[in-house]
């Protein structure tokens, strides 16, 4: 069954009505990590509400799960999903333990378009840099799901208009690799026609090649939309998605423990950070 769980809906990260978010915790939650899961939709579709499932999900799991809005087009262009990601997440932050959240155990989740928006916070630092905040020191993990990290040229003509044009490598997660990197767990369907595998393990390839922490999982007979699904109760029993992010996030919590251990002299007094 797993924890019990409290949902608050519509809390407001910024100005403006597609600046809202959901957050889905564990009614015991105390210094618990911390999902931002941003959905996927091709830049120009979805909301949040579509998305609880994915939140009371990892909830139930003991994380606090926190689902925000973000601008589509065609009211909004690249960068402004990435600004309002930014956005939200130094809200997160700020407000995490209210919701027993720990702020310096804050991971990057996405689906698809949300993967993108989620690896390109965690890799290219302008994003959140803006807002005060450090990838390679604040943010605990990246976590994609299906993501067109690595997507060029563009052939949609949508698409061309949303990034400037069908061939901006600014605009590709895999663009901004440099080492300093947080860990990062890319997973993807053999069967996905959509975003093809490639892209996962293209740009795991080149974070490992610069000595960051990477691993792609690639699950057979699966497409684009059913690797999200198995975040639903009926699909989970028969794709262990949840249990692969289960893993990742205690191996690279484990891991940040150990750096500090070996960076600060007084590491013992920051144990608490890491539960």
């Amino acid at each position: 069954m797993g924890h019990a769980i409290a949902l608050r809906r519509s809390i407001a990260y910024a100005e403006g009505s597609r600046h809202t978010l959901d957050i889905c915790r564990p009614t015991d939650a105390v210094t618990a990590p911390v999902i931002v899961f941003f959905y996927g939709g091709a830049w120009r579709s979805g909301n949040k509400e579509l998305y609880r499932f994915a939140a009371k999900a990892l909830a139930r799991r003991g994380y606090v799960a926190v689902v925000p809005d973000y601008r589509i087009y065609p009211a909004a262009r690249y960068p402004d999903f990435l600004d309002d990601g930014a956005l939200a997440v130094r809200w997160v932050k700020d407000h995490a333990k209210r919701f027993g959240g720990d702020p310096d155990k804050i991971f990057l989740m996405g689906h698809s378009a949300g993967a993108h928006i989620a690896a390109m916070l965690a890799l290219d630092r302008r994003w959140l840099e803006k807002v005060g905040i450090a990838p390679s020191r604040d943010i605990a993990g990246l976590i994609g799901l299906a993501g067109p990290y690595d997507y060029l040229p563009l052939r949609d003509e949508i698409l061309k208009v949303i990034f400037g044009g069908a061939d901006c490598p600014e605009t590709q997660p895999i663009f901004h690799v440099a080492a300093g990197a947080p860990p990062a767990l890319l997973m993807t369907g053999a069967r996905d026609h959509l975003v093809e595998p490639g892209n996962s393990t293209r740009l795991a390839d080149r974070l490992r090649a610069v000595g960051n922490t990477a691993t792609v999982l690639t699950y057979p007979y699966v497409g684009h939309y059913m690797i999200v699904a198995a975040l639903a109760p009926m699909v989970r029993l028969r794709l262990p998605v949840l249990r692969d992010v289960d893993a990742f996030i205690a191996d690279a919590l484990q891991g940040a423990l150990q750096r500090r251990r070996q960076m600060s002299p007084t590491w013992r007094a920051d144990l608490r950070l890491w539960g």
